[in-house]
This record gives structure tokens, C-alpha cells and sequence, in this order.
């Protein structure tokens, strides 16, 4: 008795996050339907999205429920842990569902998995769409040997290489329908314009595909027309290095401009020195937080980026950063990775203040990943790189950098992560880092005090990490409580309209008459809070803030604000208005 649906087949993809989806299974589904669309009857194509965030128990027992004749796993690092959970269940459930395995996890040792897990069926190699869809015709039709299947690692074998698909032959991912927005409500979705990269980073599987290949630009825009019409969140581009094609590049983005709804931003993954000035013509006028960039920097070693073969002009990246950080309209995102050849503990604090300098809007302390497949892992034992054995193979040690150097990075990138990528301290952190030798000391220190204090077994809430700050300032810049606390309240109050004060905030009590005097002014002739209009003094007192300072806590120069006003002033938070880019409230310098 058959324990499955014949011909049904499963394309599963568990994610890391739930607002996160899987393009590999989008694009496998896709592609068979539009080439494939006259299957025998009873034949069924079907997509399964679950996290690495739920039991695999839940997950085994929902494959189960639907009965594949066969599953289909798109392996990822996040998620090889879980799959192979359910590759050592499934086959006691389901004893005669095809098991099948794709993505880059399994690309590269193929063969030694298949000895490892003799429940498999086979793993598909590379890109999938054309050996996916001789997949289903083999199990749907019967008319060709699993052995002439190229691309193929089965029991017989490895079958043969199979040539790169036509990427004007791809279908849009995600198939335009009535369902089409609801399908994917607060989830960001993946598009690429793109296959391949002329680069040959050596921790990065792209290494391997020098060729790019280039999608249509009529299509490309007729797709993200779809996405701008259904005003999607957010669509990240995973084209490895989006701009390496300059002429490419720029008429996506002239076209981003044009036809903008006011609502989706797009993600990019770019090398920032290949940037042109037609380019940032282009970027200068655009909405804010239309788009975003990340910008892989990994380090600002010399011989660390002739190891890892990576050739950029820091100079370059460093002017063109500045450049769109002038423009206040584009998040900035840069990466770097510890753990690389040649990179000690001292070379990769040169490398975080270089970056730092550079005033990003998010800094990714990553540490090295060595992929299968890539050529970090075959030069690994020459660099004396050990990394873990489980995914994501993270770096533990390498000849320049000893594990406890590691330990001390992890506690920093911690403290990189809470304070200075949360965006919640952006005029505290600055002024807080002149009281040390660089920023990375700054970071270092904070991370010791969290560990002395026993904060990194016991996590914070949100709301204290600013106490913690306050008490660490004070312990760096003895006699500076009140300033810290000023800036504290002031970082506070652009993100939250707080009616019960913070315990570290000054003693502050409004005088409730000039207040209300002040909003019922606005009412009658508003200077500030012109899109209040229909509220009375009393709702505008709740919907806004009023805060008194006695230093300049608002300005941009840390040393402007750590001077001491002759008498205070008062600002006005209004949080109807706020930055695209951080959230923060709109301010106001206001007199009472």
C-alpha cells in the first residue's frame, strides 16, 4: 500500500525568519509551470514554506498531512540542521515519498552526502529550473532513465554537468494573481536581474560563476512594475554585486525614481567604489528610503584583501559613502568579517574604526562563514582556519586570531548590535566615543562592562539598555552625569512619546501655563504642527513632547553639544513627522 499521493510533488523551503521567503522553490514552481503546463491529469506542483523557528516535529508532521509522491528541500546553511532532522524522519512516515535535495549546502559534496543519507533520492547540483522540470517528467511520465537526467547526483552517480539556464527564459517568481499582494502580507520578497559575478571573493560561493548573466531590461521592469503596483514592503535584489554592471544598474534605478508609489524600498548588495557620478545623480534625487544599500567592505587590510582576493579603492569607497551620506535619503549598510587571512585582533580594530569613520547607518561585524565549495574552505588548513563542524561553519580560531581574541569580538559585535545599529543612541554614542582612543575601544570597554555586570546571561529589556549606558558614560567621563543624561532623554524622546519620565531623566516639570499657551498658539496659526489640524491644546500636549535641556543635546557636533547652555531651551518632538530612514521624530527648537 502506497504510503503517498501519486503525483504529487513538494518544493519545501524553510526559511530563517517567517517574513522571509524562499526564491529558489518560487523560481523551480515557476518555471515548471510555464514549461510544463500540459502535465498528466492528477499531477500537482506545490509550494511548503515553514521556519527553522518551528519544531521539525511540527514540520514532519505537516509534509505528512500532504503525502508527496516527492519533497523537494531547498538547503541553505540556516537550515541544514533542520533538514537533516527530517531526513532521518521522514522515511519512517513516509517510506515511499522520493526524498530530494537542492541548493548550495548540497551542491558540493553531493556524493559524500548521498553515502551519509542512503534514504535519498538524488540531489540536484547548481541552478535547478531545467533539471527540476525533467525531474517531474521523469516521475510524471516515465518516458526517460533517472540517469540521463543531467545535473544530478543519484545512487548510479553523478549524471554529467548540466549548462547554465537562459535567464530570459526565467518566468516572473511570483505569478501576478488576485492573491498576489495577500500571499506575501509582511514578508519581504527576492527578485534578482541578474545571475553570476565577476568576482572572486574567496569566502563566497558567487567566486565560482564569473560569468553574469544579464535578465532582459524590458522584463525586468514590467516585474518590478508588479511589485510597485501592489505596493509590496520591501524587495531585496540578490544579485551578488548589483552594480558591477554599470549601464545595468543605472537604468534599474533611473527607473526605481520614475515610477516610485511612495512606499516600496529595495535592497541592493553593491560595490560601492564601482559607483558612478551618473549614479549618484540619480540616488541624490531619490525618495527617502526608496532605496538601501549593503556594501561589503570585509576590511580595510591590504593583505587581508589580496588574500581573499578582493581589489577595491578604500579611498574610492570611502568618498562615495560619504557622498550618499550626504544625500540623507539612502540607508547604508556595511559589512565586515573577522577572522580573515592576515587579520589579527589589532588589524581588525583598524579595519571597524575605518569603517566606523565612515558613519554607516548599520555596521554588520560579521565573522567568516567557510562555505562548502568555496576557495576559503579548500585554503583553510594553509591559513590555519579552523571553524565549527555544524552550520554556519563560523570561524573559531585562525594562526592570527586565537579563539579568546574571537570571544572578546562576539561581546562587541553584541554591543555594535544593541546601541549603535538600533539607531536609538545616535546623539549620545558620539559624544560618548570622545572619551576613549577610538570607537572600537569605546565598544570593547562597553563590552567588558556588560560582561563584569553579568548583562550578557542576563539580556537587558530595552528600556534599561539606556540606564546601562548612562551608569557605563559615567564610569568613562567622571562629572559628566547630567550631559549623558540630557543626551539619554533626548535619544529617548525621538523615538517614544513617553508620558512617565525615565528614571535617569532630569527633573523636569513644565510650566503647564506657558505650555498650553504655546499649543493654543499653534492652533490658531501653526508654525509647527501644521498637520494637527481639528485637535484641541490638551490632545496636541499628548500627541507631542515638550523637553527642556540644558546643553544643546540636538546639535550635530559632539562638541558642540557637550557645551553648556546659559539658559535652557525647549524642544519640540512631534511624532507624526518622522525620518524614513530611522524612525526618529521630527524636532524643534521652540521658545515658552
Amino acid at each position: 500500500m502506497h504510503t503517498f499521493i501519486p503525483g504529487k510533488v513538494l518544493l519545501i523551503g524553510i526559511n530563517a525568519k517567517y517574513i522571509h521567503s524562499n526564491p529558489a522553490v518560487y523560481s523551480l514552481k515557476a518555471y515548471a509551470d510555464k514549461y510544463y503546463p500540459d502535465r498528466p491529469s492528477g499531477c500537482v506542483l506545490e509550494i511548503a514554506e515553514y521556519t527553522i523557528n518551528q519544531p521539525a516535529e511540527a514540520i514532519l508532521a505537516e509534509i505528512y498531512r500532504q503525502k508527496p509522491q516527492v519533497a523537494a528541500f531547498s538547503c541553505y546553511i540556516w537550515n541544514w540542521e533542520t533538514v537533516q532532522k527530517l531526513l532521518s524522519e521522514l522515511p519512517k512516515v513516509l517510506p515511499d515519498t522520493a526524498l530530494w535535495l537542492g541548493g548550495p549546502e548540497v551542491s558540493f559534496h553531493a556524493e559524500r552526502l548521498m553515502n551519509t543519507y542512503p534514504q535519498l533520492t538524488g540531489i540536484m547540483i547548481g541552478e535547478g529550473e531545467e533539471t527540476f522540470l525533467d525531474l517531474l517528467r521523469y516521475y510524471w511520465e516515465h518516458k526517460m532513465a533517472q540517469s540521463d537526467i543531467k545535473g544530478i547526483v543519484c545512487k548510479e552517480g553523478f549524471t554529467g554537468e548540466r549548462g547554465l539556464v537562459d535567464l530570459n527564459r526565467l518566468p516572473f517568481l511570483y505569478a501576478p494573481s488576485a492573491a498576489f499582494p495577500a500571499a506575501f502580507q509582511n514578508r519581504i520578497l527576492y527578485y534578482e536581474s541578474q545571475r553570476g559575478c565577476p568576482f572572486q571573493c574567496a569566502y563566497c560561493l558567487s567566486s565560482i560563476d564569473k560569468r553574469v548573466r544579464l535578465r532582459n531590461m524590458d522584463t525586468v521592469k514590467s516585474e518590478l512594475r508588479c511589485f510597485l503596483g501592489n505596493h509590496v514592503p520591501q524587495v531585496k535584489f540578490i544579485d551578488r554585486t548589483f552594480n558591477c554592471n554599470s549601464e545595468h544598474a543605472l537604468q534599474i534605478w533611473k527607473y526605481l525614481a520614475e515610477n516610485d508609489n511612495g512606499v516600496t524600498n529595495f535592497h541592493f548588495e553593491i560595490a560601492a567604489d564601482l559607483l558612478t557620478e551618473e549614479h549618484l545623480e540619480v540616488m541624490r534625487g531619490m525618495r527617502p528610503g526608496l532605496i538601501q544599500l549593503e556594501i561589503g567592505v570585509q576590511s580595510a587590510n591590504e593583505k587581508t584583501l589580496k588574500a581573499i582576493r578582493r581589489h577595491m579603492d578604500l579611498n574610492t569607497l570611502g568618498k562615495t559613502v560619504a557622498a550618499i551620506h550626504s544625500f540623507q535619503n539612502i540607508h547604508q549598510h556595511l559589512d565586515l568579517i573577522a577572522g580573515l587571512p592576515y587579520e589579527d585582533y589589532d588589524s581588525f580594530a583598524d579595519s571597524f574604526n575605518t569603517v566606523y569613520a565612515m558613519m554607516p547607518d548599520q555596521l554588520q561585524l560579521g565573522f567568516l562563514k567557510v562555505l562548502k565549495g568555496s576557495p576559503m574552505e579548500q585554503r583553510a588548513s594553509e591559513y590555519g582556519i579552523v571553524y565549527n563542524a555544524n552550520p554556519p561553519y563560523e570561524v573559531l580560531y585562525t594562526k592570527w586570531l586565537p579563539y579568546n581574541d574571537l570571544l572578546k569580538l562576539k561581546g562587541i559585535e553584541e554591543m555594535v548590535e544593541l546601541y549603535y545599529n538600533s539607531n536609538q543612541f545616535s546623539h549620545t554614542l558620539p559624544v560618548l566615543a570622545q572619551y576613549f582612543t577610538s570607537p572600537f575601544c569605546m565598544y570593547e570597554a562597553l563590552a567588558d562592562y556588560y560582561r563584569t555586570n553579568g548583562f550578557f546571561t542576563s539580556t537587558p529589556s530595552r528600556s534599561y539598555r539606556y540606564q546601562i549606558l548612562l551608569d557605563f558614560a559615567c564610569t568613562a567621563a567622571a562629572g559628566k552625569r547630567a550631559l549623558f543624561a540630557e543626551l539619554l532623554t533626548f535619544d529617548l524622546y525621538l523615538r517614544e512619546n513617553l508620558k512617565s519620565r525615565a528614571g535617569f531623566s532630569p527633573d523636569y516639570k513644565p510650566d503647564r501655563g506657558k505650555v498650553h499657551c504655546f499649543y493654543e498658539k499653534e492652533i490658531q496659526a501653526p508654525q509647527y504642527l501644521s498637520e494637527y489640524d481639528g485637535y484641541t491644546a490638551v490632545q496636541l500636549m499628548r500627541m507631542t513632547h515638550i523637553e527642556q535641556f540644558s546643553y544643546p543635546v540636538w546639535k550635530k557636533c559632539p562638541a558642540d553639544q557637550s557645551k553648556k547652555l546659559e539658559t535652557p531651551s525647549y524642544i519640540l518632538f512631534d511624532y507624526k513627522k518622522r525620518s524614513a530612514l530611522t524612525h526618529d521624530a521630527m524636532y524643534y527648537e521652540i521658545t515658552l
